[in-house]
């Protein structure tokens, strides 16, 4: 387990405090449960360019990073579909620079239209060049608009297009502040050389009196079944096709969640995966292959993806993948593979709690999912799972009627 005490202040702020006094440092992390899912059509990419307005200016703090440099702290953020988490590394003897900066920028940052009209460009370059101008760079805009067809899911963090975030207006801006940035629809987590008690003090001294602005959160319009399977082509001048097939799968806390997890270890992570070893060791059709879990809140994706080889085509390549994984579903897990895809997940989850930083984060997000117990509860889980009971779920989620299958062409330029 990993110790920890947890409060809540008035205002409805979840406060969490690991200690570790192993070093003179102290993590600072402060989760917000908002993210892409929160957003509505029209609008989408907020959540992230709500990332970016935050490293602006607050009411007291007229440059966040320099007055952080100043205690020798440094910060990072960032977003995902279903949080937006900010991250503060500083002496702890300088804690309380941490809590005076968030809490100022929570309580009243300054959304001027110079400071919206700077980050609004800083965005849109980002935009172009990490997804228009990189070669894949949009796939999961084509994958995700083709696999969802109503939840907030079928557009990336970035943003579904250029022109949201183009029009976005002052007004939309503060709406999206004042409806997500308020002290219940947080989880701070103060780990490092810290105490409990000194963490509580200072909580409460700068983040209880932020007014709780507790609005009723917009309901999020569920995904309805799939019934068949979704195709695409994309044709860019990318080096070669790239094919990227998509299944859904429950949520994160669900029922078979865990499972679809260990098939995506067991057919594709690592070189001695069963598609590393047949399609790209052994095969002459793929450069790469992989499959990976999306981990999402909300019902997501299990994703198989490859890179071709020179000349082979995508459509080619879906056919070997598939009968690799045919022939996975109708063979039984060894204990031997279990085993080690169960050792290998415990290896990595020892590796990353090494790291202050890591385990301040893995308390927040698990926290914002229920419970910080959940952290340890889902490896325990994970780690009493049968072969038989991940087969089950790899034939019930594995079927071409689930499926979302996006081919990306390479063509001259």
């Amino acid at each position: 387990m990993l110790p920890y005490t947890k409060f809540f202040l008035k205002n409805g702020l979840e406060v969490i405090v690991h200690e570790d006094h192993g070093s003179k440092i102290a993590v600072f992390n402060l989760l917000y449960k908002v993210g892409s899912r929160n957003e509505k059509p029209g609008k989408t990419g907020l959540a992230h360019f709500f990332e970016h307005l935050m490293f602006g200016s607050s009411a007291n703090v007229p440059v966040f990073d320099r007055e952080l440099e100043r205690v020798g702290g440094a910060c990072n953020a960032f977003t995902s579909p279903d949080i937006t988490n900010y991250y503060i590394t500083i002496p702890a003897a300088n804690l309380e620079t941490a809590f005076w900066l968030e809490s100022d920028r929570m309580l009243q940052l300054t959304l001027s239209e110079k400071t919206i009209e700077n980050q609004r460009k800083v965005v849109m370059e980002e935009y172009k060049q990490r997804y228009l101008n990189q070669p894949y760079g949009d796939v999961f805009h084509h994958l995700r608009d083709l696999a969802f067809t109503t939840h907030p899911y079928r557009w990336p963090t970035i943003g579904q297009n250029l022109e949201d975030i183009i029009n976005y207006t002052q007004e939309d801006v503060w709406e999206f502040y004042q409806a997500h940035y308020r002290p219940d629809n947080a989880v701070l987590v103060v780990a490092g050389a810290v105490t409990a008690g000194e963490v509580e003090r200072l909580a409460k001294k700068w983040f209880e009196p932020i007014p709780n602005q507790s609005k009723a959160s917009d309901s999020i319009p569920a995904e309805p079944t799939q019934l068949t399977k979704r195709t695409k082509t994309v044709e860019a001048p990318v080096p070669t096709d790239a094919l990227y097939k998509a299944y859904k799968m429950p949520a994160k806390l669900a029922n078979g969640y865990l499972e679809a997890d260990l098939v995506t270890d067991i057919i594709g992570f690592g070189k001695s995966s069963l598609l590393e070893q047949t399609l790209v060791k052994n095969g002459k059709l793929f450069a790469a292959v992989g499959a990976y879990v999306l981990g999402s809140v909300d019902p997501g994706l299990l994703i198989f993806s490859g890179k071709m080889e020179n000349g082979v085509k995508a459509e080619e390549a879906e056919n070997a993948l598939d009968a690799v994984v045919s022939n996975f579903l109708t063979s039984e897990i060894s204990e031997n593979m279990l085993e080690k895809v169960k050792n290998q997940g415990e290896a990595m989850k020892t590796y990353e709690s090494i790291q202050l930083i890591n385990r301040a984060m893995n308390l927040a997000n698990y926290a914002q999912l229920g419970s910080p117990d959940l952290y340890f509860g889902e490896f325990n889980k994970k780690s009493k799972i049968k072969g038989d009971e991940i087969m089950t779920w790899a034939n019930r989620l594995i079927r071409e009627e689930n499926s979302s299958v996006l081919y990306y062409k390479s063509v001259p330029a």
